[in-house]
C-alpha cells in the first residue's frame, strides 16, 4: 500500500517540528526521529550512511552491513555529488543523496518510496540538508559519530593531530581546497589546515619531523600558531614567524617543514611562504607547468637559523581560472611501487590530472590517488603522505 503524500503546509510545519527535535537530540536518537518524520512525509524508510576516515566504505548509523564506495549505488552517490535512483525488491525505489557539509562529503542517505515525484523529491532533499547540519554540529563532540567513521583502532599521536584537523574540503564559488592524509590511523606528524574568508582561501601544509608523539605535538604547535597568527590577520610571513618562534619556545629540539599559502579570490594571486617543504606543483590545461612554482627554499619552521631579523620570503604567481596547485609531503613521492621503485611525481600528477580531466570531482581525485599510493605499498606507507590540492574557479571559468 502506498504511503499517503502529504500536503504542502503541513509539510512545512512537520519539517520545523523535525528541525527543532533533531538539534537537540543526541545523535543516537537520530535515526528513530528520521524515521518517525520519513514517515510523515511519505517515505518507507530512511537509512543515514557515515564515510569512514579513508572514504572506502559507508557505515549505516545503526551499525548494520558496510557498503563499499567504489562498488555501490550509495557510493556513486557519495563519489559524483549526485542523485542515484534504483528500484528494489518489491518494485519499491531507493532513492541515494550525498550527505554534504558545505564541500565537505559526510556519507549518504538512502531514501525508500513507492513513488517518486518532484514534490517528495524535494522533501528529500530537505531531509538530508538537516541532516547534514545536525551532523556537522555533533560530529566534535559524539564519539557516536566518530566511532562510526573508524574500521580501526587509532594511535595517540594520530588521535592529537586528528583532533586539530579541519574538514577534508572546503570550498565557494570561487574556489576549493581539498586534502587526503594517510596513514589514516597512524599519522606522525603531517597536517593541513585550510580556512575561507570573503576574500581569501588560506592553506598550510606541515611535515614534523620524526614519527611519535613528538612529531604529533609539534605539528599541533605549528597548527595552532598559524591559526592564532591569521585570524590575527598577519601577513604570511608574520604567520610564520609566529610558529618559528613558538616552536623554539616549547619545543627547541623539533621543527617542521610547510608551506603556508593564500589565494586571493578575486585576482587569482597565489602568495606562499616555503619553509625547507618540496616546492607547490602547478597544473594548468591538464599539464604540469614544470618548475612554474619552484623558488629558492628556507630553512624548516621552528630551526634557530630562522629566527633571525630578516623576514620569510614571500613569493607570488598570477594563476589563471581553472588552475590547480598541489601541496604535497615527501611521503607521497616516495612511497615505494610494488616493484621497489618509487611512485614518483610522475605517477602522482598524472592520477591527478587523469581524474580531474575525467570530470571527476577534485576531492574524489585526491580520494583516488591517496588509495593508489596505499594499494602500490601493500596498505603500508613507511612515512605520512599529505596532498592538498586547491583550484580556483572564479564565476565563468569552464
Amino acid at each position: 500500500m502506498a504511503v499517503e503524500s502529504v500536503p504542502a503546509g503541513d509539510g512545512e510545519h512537520l519539517l520545523q517540528d523535525f528541525l527543532t527535535a533533531v538539534h537537540t537530540a543526541p545523535p543516537s536518537q537520530f535515526l528513530a526521529l528520521v524515521d518517525r518524520y520519513a514517515a510523515q512525509i511519505g517515505l518507507r524508510r530512511v537509512a543515514l550512511y557515515l564515510v569512514d576516515l579513508q572514504q572506502r566504505q559507508l557505515t549505516p548509523l545503526d551499525g548494520g552491513e558496510r557498503l563499499l564506495v567504489d562498488e555501490s549505488p550509495a557510493g556513486w552517490s557519495y563519489r559524483t555529488l549526485g542523485l542515484r535512483v534504483e528500484e528494489s525488491a518489491g518494485g519499491l525505489l531507493t532513492v541515494w543523496l550525498p550527505l554534504v557539509d558545505g564541500a565537505d562529503r559526510l556519507g549518504v542517505v538512502g531514501m525508500h518510496v513507492d513513488v517518486l515525484d518532484s514534490a517528495l523529491l524535494r522533501r528529500c532533499r530537505t531531509l538530508v540538508s538537516v541532516l547534514s547540519m545536525a551532523i556537522t554540529s555533533q560530529r566534535a563532540v559524539s564519539d557516536h559519530l566518530v566511532q562510526r567513521a573508524r574500521t580501526d583502532t587509532m594511535t595517540l599521536p594520530a588521535e592529537l593531530v586528528r583532533s586539530l584537523l579541519p574538514p577534508r574540503t572546503v570550498g565557494s564559488a570561487q574556489a576549493v581546497s581539498t586534502a587526503v592524509l594517510e596513514p589514516a590511523y597512524e599519522l606522525g606528524g603531517d597536517a593541513f589546515d585550510h580556512a575561507l574568508t570573503e576574500s581569501a582561501l588560506h592553506a598550510v601544509i606541515l611535515d614534523a619531523m620524526g614519527h611519535n608523539l613528538a612529531s604529533g605535538l609539534t605539528t599541533s604547535i605549528a597548527m595552532a600558531g598559524c591559526r592564532s597568527a591569521r585570524r590575527m590577520g598577519a601577513a604570511l610571513p608574520d604567520l610564520v614567524k609566529t610558529v618559528d618562534e613558538v616552536l623554539a619556545e616549547w619545543l627547541p629540539e623539533q621543527y617542521c617543514t610547510g608551506i603556508a599559502a593564500r589565494l586571493d579570490l578575486t585576482s587569482g594571486v597565489l602568495t606562499w611562504c616555503n619553509c625547507g617543504h618540496p616546492p607547490p606543483l602547478l597544473i594548468r590545461d591538464h599539464q604540469v607547468l614544470e618548475k612554474a612554482l619552484e623558488r629558492p627554499g628556507e630553512p624548516p619552521m621552528g630551526m634557530p637559523a630562522a629566527l633571525g631579523d630578516a623576514p620569510r620570503t614571500v613569493h607570488r604567481a598570477a594563476l589563471e581560472p581553472g588552475d590547480r596547485v598541489l601541496l604535497y609531503t615527501d611521503g607521497v613521492t616516495e612511497a615505494r611501487t610494488a616493484g621497489g621503485g618509487r611512485f614518483g611525481l610522475a605517477a602522482f600528477t598524472d592520477s591527478i590530472i587523469r581524474a580531474t580531466a575525467a570530470g571527476e570531482l577534485a576531492s574524489e581525485a585526491l580520494r583516488q590517488l591517496i588509495h593508489a599510493i596505499l594499494e602500490s605499498q601493500d596498505e603500508r606507507l613507511s612515512d605520512d603522505a599529505t596532498i592538498l590540492l586547491l583550484e580556483w574557479r572564479p564565476p565563468g571559468a569552464r
